[in-house]
């Protein structure tokens, strides 16, 4: 089941005693014979990534759930699994196959393109996303229910306006949508600064997902390692193991 995340917990970045938490990010799951930006692996490449977790003896969960039991000074044996953006293929595709593997997820969709497709990407294949009833089914499967903002926009070029509505908006769109608090938030693009950070905070989001947040790392800038169809065996042990030496907050590299 989805998890709060213990907000008194997140009020300090991901500590140097230790490595910062593995989140793994996800878009699409389904046909990637037309896949310009590698953001679709296939059912059976997403199977293969997740039982070669069970078997160094980790297990998929939801951001919400990985934050949880790292408060509690535990969780070492967990990843967070993050899908982005809300494709409709996370149902009929991912779902499944993240319950055979016994794994939780985080889902982050666009709160204002419910029923829409991924119109923001140039070269496509357009995809369709989520309808409110797909996010309620996902919610009602335990699958966390986290905001990417209303349509897709990079923050940092937001005026204040938008990036109210985008940060606060969407997420009061989704609690009602789901009936529960929305936790989380992922930002657009991965894109990163001082203000949208203060936005979502301000919002009353938990916690924040980022991609290379570089200074801004903690719990409103999680680092997170894109993962596609190349990645086999070998390619998840390097990013699994090299995440916390390439992802240490500005001043604690070693």
């Amino acid at each position: 089941m989805a998890t709060s995340v213990d907000r008194s917990a997140t009020g300090a970045r991901p500590g140097p005693d230790g490595p910062l938490p593995f989140v793994a990010m996800y878009h699409s799951v389904g046909d990637r014979s037309a896949d310009p930006y590698r953001i679709t692996v296939t059912p059976g490449r997403l199977d293969r990534q997740l039982a070669w977790l069970r078997r160094h003896g980790l297990r998929g969960v939801s951001v919400a759930e990985l934050l949880a039991a790292r408060a509690r000074g535990a969780g070492r044996d967990l990843v967070g699994l993050t899908f982005d953006d809300g494709y409709a293929d996370f149902v009929t595709e991912a779902l499944p196959v993240l319950r055979r593997r016994g794994c939780g997820a985080t889902l982050f969709v666009l709160a204002g393109r419910l029923g829409g497709d991924n119109a923001w990407d140039p070269l496509g294949p357009r995809k369709p996303l989520l309808t409110a009833d797909g996010v309620r089914h996902a919610a009602a499967e335990g699958v966390e229910i986290g905001s990417h903002g209303l349509t897709h926009v990079d923050l940092t070029r937001a005026d204040d306006a938008a990036l109210r509505a985008e940060a606060a908006g969407s997420r009061a769109v989704l609690a009602e949508l789901t009936g529960t608090p929305v936790d989380g938030f992922c930002y657009p693009y991965g894109t990163v600064d001082r203000r949208a950070v203060a936005a979502v905070r301000d919002a009353g989001y938990g916690y924040a997902c980022a991609i290379d947040p570089g200074p801004l790392t903690g719990p409103f800038a999680l680092p997170r390692a894109h993962i596609d169809e190349r990645d086999h065996a070998v390619r998840l042990f390097l990013k699994y193991r090299l995440h916390g030496l390439r992802r240490r907050p500005a001043g604690r590299r070693r």
